[in-house]
This record gives C-alpha cells, structure tokens and sequence, in this order.
C-alpha cells in the first residue's frame, strides 16, 4: 500500500548512512525533497537521520535498509520504495566499498564488481518506470576518476582473473560510466535523464581498504583532503539543476562534462556490459 503524499517530490540516496551519500541526503533536504536515506546498518541510517533533521528541522528524512551484496536484497528495497513512494524523482547511486581481499557476494559475484555495479543496475532497472510516470526525473550515479586506465571484460565480470583491491575498484567505477551511457540511450531525456560524475578526491573510508601500501597512502593523505560536504556538490548540483538536458548521458566533474578514458566512451563496450550485467542479476 502506498504511504507517502502522492505530490511531494522523493529523492532516493544509497550510501546515504556516512560520507557523500549522507551529506547529499543534507542537500536535497535544503532543496525541499523527501528524502529516502539507504544503507546497511540501522544504527548508522539513524544517526545520519538526525544528522539532516538537526540541520534542516522540517526535513522529510526516511531510512530503508538493504545490503547490497545481495541482489535479493535489492529487489526487496526496491519493492518496498515502489510500495511507499507513488512517485520517485531523483535517484542517487551513490553506495560503493572496496575491499582489502577477493570475496564475493551472496550470488557468488566479485564483490566490488557486485555492490558497485550489479547492485545499482539492478535497482535502477526496478524502479525506472515508476521514474518513467514521475517524470520529469533523474538518475545520478557517482562514479569516479579512478576509472582511468582500467580495462573490463563483460565474460569475466562476476570473476575477473588478476584480481586486485585497486583494480576491482577502478573496474566497478568503469562500470559505472559504461552502465550510465548504455541507460541514456535507452531513455527519453524529457521523462528521465542519466548522468555520472566524479565526486573529487574526497576524505572518506572508501580508500582505506585498498590494500597496503596504498591504503597507508590514503589515509597519511586523508587529513589534507577535501570533506564529504565538498564531494556532495556535484551530486545535489546534478539532482536540483534547473536544465538537467545538457548533462543527459554525461561524464561530470563539478558542474561541468567532461570526457572520460577512451573506454568509458565505447558503445560496444556498454552494450555487452549492459547485456552481461542484466543476465547477471536476472532482468
């Protein structure tokens, strides 16, 4: 049964529970949206709750737990948005980890690969028609400058071989990039738009799992490093813009496209990703 007030704008924000997701659940907050705040633990959803009431007092603030390393899960949150939210406005993947060693999610799936990528594929793909009737509406998906240079390879997406904590995070950011351009071509700008973007080099825990020495690096860098506050612009800025047109099917950093690694920009590439990640998670 639906719950929510039919007219009221929703922002759905995963990883919204620390870092980047929490601070844009603070910004759509400001910006007059309902915001449906998604992560893993209670606890950590509850706090960042009240971290955007304390500021924003009349916010609309909501929690739903999932864990993305189980697709089952994703489909149980998405059931339940559906079954609450008569409208869904802006969704923001923004929910990410990299881990220190190979493991994999309950499906069997690479890890990273499977919260990263198949995680947010899934989802989305659940919720677009319902984003389809709410139009206009928008899909921002936050990947990363960290895609430079990594290569995949949709036969061994659920099991790449050389498989190291760096490089299954730069794959899953490739992902990310590769995911947003196959959706755009399959959506109508004027009823949803599709965009990514690179938050910046910002001091949260994502890199303090990448493997040693880098993750020594990270975190001797991390007190020199722009906040999460700062890595949240460009996504409220993407999901509140008044003309989101220019930005449909677009790489961003800050407010403005910018072309990624060469590719992040084949079509083949992106098709074969979309085909292999939608067998994958049984779409």
């Amino acid at each position: 049964m639906v719950t929510a007030a039919t007219g009221t704008p929703t922002a759905i924000v995963t990883g919204a529970s620390a870092g980047i997701g929490r601070h844009t659940a603070l910004g759509l907050a400001r910006a007059g949206l309902r915001v449906v705040m998604v992560g893993r633990s209670a606890v950590r959803l509850e706090a960042a709750r009240r971290f955007v009431h304390d500021q924003v007092p009349a916010a609309e603030a909501e929690t739903e737990i999932a864990d993305f390393s189980a697709l089952d899960a994703v489909r149980d949150l998405a059931a339940r948005l559906l079954d609450r939210y008569p409208r869904i406005d802006v969704l923001v993947n923004n929910a990410a980890l990299n881990s220190p060693r190979y493991a994999v999610s309950a499906e069997g799936y690479e890890l990273v690969l499977a919260v990263n990528h198949l995680a947010p594929f899934l989802l989305t793909n659940l919720l677009l028609d319902r984003m389809r009737s709410s139009a206009p509406a928008r899909i921002v998906t936050v990947a990363s400058q960290a895609h430079h240079g990594a290569r995949i390879e949709p036969a061994t997406l659920a099991h790449p071989p050389n498989w190291t904590p760096l490089g299954a995070y730069r794959r899953s950011k490739l992902a990310n990039i590769l995911f947003t351009r196959a959706l755009a071509k399959r959506l109508e700008p004027a009823t949803v738009t599709a965009c990514c973007l690179h938050p910046g080099v910002i001091a949260t825990s994502i890199g303090d799992r990448i493997g040693f020495p880098m993750s020594l690096a990270w975190r001797l860098a991390k007190p020199f490093l722009a906040g999460a506050d700062k890595g949240a612009r460009t996504p409220i800025f993407l999901a509140t813009v008044g003309d989101p047109m220019p930005f449909h099917g677009a790489y961003v950093i800050g407010e403005s496209v910018v072309e990624p690694d060469a590719a992040a920009r084949d079509d083949r590439l992106a098709e074969a990703l979309w085909q292999e990640s939608a067998r994958l998670v049984g779409l």
